[in-house]
This record gives structure tokens, sequence and C-alpha cells, in this order.
């Protein structure tokens, strides 16, 4: 099993902590009846902007997907306004105010960029290639750079090292693209 999934029950038994924690809280200083006034309101917000960000998210896709452009930046960002909207419409305080700061656009494009790492580093350079668009690469002026050496001290980070010419203002400048061989 992976890493991360052995996980999730001790996140979700931590985020029913939290909930509770914080619906008495906000009862202790409003009131019960404003306590359970707001968790209906976040809810229904929530399911409000599901349908209007999940139609934004479409509607992006095609775009996208139509003037022969990469989908990836917007299917995440579609993915990420849908998970705000589902977090807010899930009843509970706490998973409301993490949906709300889903949806504030500074955060969302904090949250797209860290989405799009984590996945351009889980699929291959060409299925990101795809998604997202040409990739930044490190480039060198003159000759190519030589391997690094083993020093014979243990094993050394395998890469997969593609040499092909960059084209810039006419000029041919020889550039890398360093991936990390898979295991």
């Amino acid at each position: 099993m992976r890493r991360g999934l052995r996980l999730v029950p001790l996140g979700l038994l931590l985020v029913v902590v939290a909930e509770v924690a914080v619906f008495v809280a906000v009862g202790r200083w409003l009131g019960f009846g404003w306590a359970v006034l707001s968790v209906f309101a976040a809810s229904l917000a929530g399911l409000v902007l599901l349908r209007r960000e999940g139609m934004r998210a479409w509607r992006g896709f095609r775009v996208a997907a139509e003037s022969g452009q990469p989908p990836g930046r917007q299917v995440t960002d579609g993915l990420l306004g849908l998970l705000g909207a589902l977090l807010l419409a899930v009843p509970g305080l706490f998973t409301s105010l993490v949906g709300v700061v889903l949806l504030v656009p500074p955060v969302r494009s904090a949250a797209r960029a860290g989405v799009q790492r984590a996945a351009e580093r889980r699929v291959s350079s060409m299925v990101a290639g795809d998604l997202f668009g040409p990739r930044k690469v490190r480039v060198y002026r003159g000759d190519p750079q030589p391997e690094p050496a083993s020093s014979g001290q243990g094993p050394v980070a395998e890469a997969t090292v593609v040499a092909e010419p960059v084209v810039d203002a006419g000029a041919a400048i020889e550039g890398e693209i360093v991936e990390p061989r898979r295991r």
C-alpha cells in the first residue's frame, strides 16, 4: 500500500476532531442556534458554488481542447474550484473555511502550481508536456556539460539525459532535459 494512503484514516480523524472543536467554539461564542444556522448556510452556499465551479471547469476544459492548447492548467484550476466548493458543501465549519480559502484566487493559483509540480513528478515528461505545455529546461551555451563522475561511495542517482538543440533567434543552443529515473 502507498505510504500516503496509510495516513488517510488518521487525517479523517483529525478533520472530525477539528470540526467538533470549531463547532463547539463557535457555539459558545455565538450560541448553538447561530452555529447550526451557519453550518446550513455554508452548506447551501457550497451546493450553489459546486454547480457554478463545475460548469466553469467544463467550459475551461472545452475552450482549451478546442483551441489546441494543453488543458492541464484549466483542469487543475477547475478541480481545485470543485474541491473548494465540495468542502464548503460538506456540513462543518472547519471544512467550509478550508473550502472558502481554496476559492480565493491567489490561494488557488498557489495550490494549482503545487498540484502541477506534483503531477509532473508522477507522470512521464511526454504526458506532462501534453497536459501542461512546454516545460522549462536548463540551457547551457557551448559544449554539453560532462556527466558527473561517480565517487565510488555508494549508489549514484541515475538520470535520463536527452540532448536536443534548442532554437533561439535562429541560433542553435544545446540543452538537456534531466529527469530522475523511476524505480
